[in-house]
């Protein structure tokens, strides 16, 4: 018997194979949904765009760190981060995380 084979038999390998297939599935997935949570609107022929974050629930410290990775982070009210300067190549990496739901234009609301 093969020293891979030895090691397969075992039920903590298995169980490591297991959990490594299912983490990178998961990865997989993140990257494969994130082109359909960016709104049609959201211009992509530009340079760099202002885009609002919709996340699944209000914002923390860690949330608007990770989101100023990708621009500069303006504002927040409820669920949304206002993110402005992200470079279009960006977009579909700031749409990846789990708890980001939408990517939309930034619309001033300012007079």
């Amino acid at each position: 018997m093969s020293v891979l084979a030895a090691l397969l038999a075992t039920r903590q390998a298995r169980s490591l194979l297991a959990l490594l297939l299912l983490y990178g599935l998961w990865k997989l997935a993140l990257v494969l949904l994130a082109p359909g949570k960016i709104d049609p609107a959201v211009p992509r022929a530009r340079p760099r765009v202002d885009v609002v974050a919709v996340l699944r629930f209000p914002p923390e410290r860690f949330h608007i760190e990770q989101l100023q990775k990708f621009g500069r982070v303006s504002g927040a009210r409820d669920a949304r981060v206002e993110v402005r300067a992200v470079r279009a190549g960006d977009l579909e990496r700031l749409a990846r995380p789990f708890w980001v739901v939408r990517i939309e234009p930034f619309r001033d609301q300012g007079g």
